[in-house]
């Protein structure tokens, strides 16, 4: 079992919890989490939008979580794990890079938000790109 991608199996599924508590919570998760103040007026109005975009992000953590969990030998092994995994990877990793760009165009979202989030996809990237890089040749 490689612990590194546990762990980033793990975020991924955590990032995925805490995006379905702000659809169970509404308005206050999503402006605590820094969803931005039109996610969370929308919520407040009982629009669908936020639970539409906010379900899609769940889908798409949870599947980069399984395919993690599937790497570390937790799971059974899924399809195409090497190259999603790198996709992954590459998407923590510039998520995470791209963010700091952002500061002075917070696009609606606090400069707090953008430093947080792309520290933590930083990290996660790095779990990745390491629990991948030890388990390459038996993917």
């Amino acid at each position: 079992m490689n612990i590194m991608l546990v762990i980033a199996g793990c975020f991924s599924a955590l990032a995925a919890l805490i995006h379905i508590g702000c659809i169970y919570f509404g308005a206050p998760w999503y402006r605590f989490f820094g969803a931005g103040e039109s996610m969370a007026s929308m919520s407040e109005q009982g629009r669908l939008q936020p639970t539409l975009i906010t379900l899609a992000i769940i889908a798409v953590l949870t599947l980069w979580s399984l395919y993690a969990l599937s790497a570390a030998g937790v799971l059974r092994q899924l399809p195409y794990a090497r190259s999603v995994l790198l996709i992954i990877s590459a998407i923590y990793l510039l998520r995470g890079i791209a963010g700091f760009f952002l500061l002075n165009n917070p696009l609606g979202r606090t400069t707090e938000f953008w430093v947080w989030s792309s520290s933590i996809c930083l990290v996660i990237a790095l779990f990745h790109i390491i629990g991948l890089k030890q388990t390459w040749s038996s993917l």
